[in-house]
């Protein structure tokens, strides 16, 4: 059996103008995420993770910032993009984590409509999708409000294969 491990990191800066989207979520907050498209850390992270496994580098190789036509788009468009790469990879996904890094605001209770916006992008199963969020103890530019970052990791197999393991 082929499987494949890839990892993703994202973070954006708070800005006033801004919406705040994790996870194609809007959450109301008042400050939104500074980006060229809208700036969902958590999605972002996640297509590095699902790129990564795939070996087709990142998401501002895919999508770069410079190409006006991602200006303000909703980040779960690239999943979706990405879901079509790994089909045409032979790959099916497995598995997704990922944590969102902030002090503020809480988004516990966001987490489970962040997770099925994902999957639905995907078209996987949500409970191939964990999302999880931790503070920083007011440590670093996520613990002084500045802005949030998100890690992710994706597992990949081989769309043949059968079972797990």
């Amino acid at each position: 059996m082929s499987f494949r491990v890839g990892f993703g990191y994202d973070v954006h800066k708070f800005d006033k103008n801004r919406e705040l989207v994790l996870g194609g979520v809007n959450i109301e907050y008042e400050f939104g995420l500074l980006g060229h498209s809208d700036a969902d850390c958590l999605t972002h992270a996640v297509c590095d993770a699902l790129l990564g496994a795939l070996g087709f580098g990142d998401i501002g190789e895919l999508f770069p910032d410079t190409d006006p036509k991602y200006k303000n788009i909703k980040s779960l468009f690239f999943l979706s993009r990405i879901r079509e790469l790994i089909d045409e990879a032979g790959f099916s996904i497995e598995s997704i984590d990922a944590t969102v890094v902030l002090q503020k605001p809480k988004i516990k209770p966001f987490k489970k409509m962040m997770a099925s916006n994902i999957a639905n992008a995907l078209k996987i199963d949500t409970a191939l999708v964990n999302i999880k969020a931790t503070t920083t103890e007011f440590l670093g530019f996520e613990g002084r409000g500045e802005g949030v970052s998100a890690y992710a990791v994706a597992l990949l197999k081989e769309a043949d294969d059968v079972g797990l393991w």
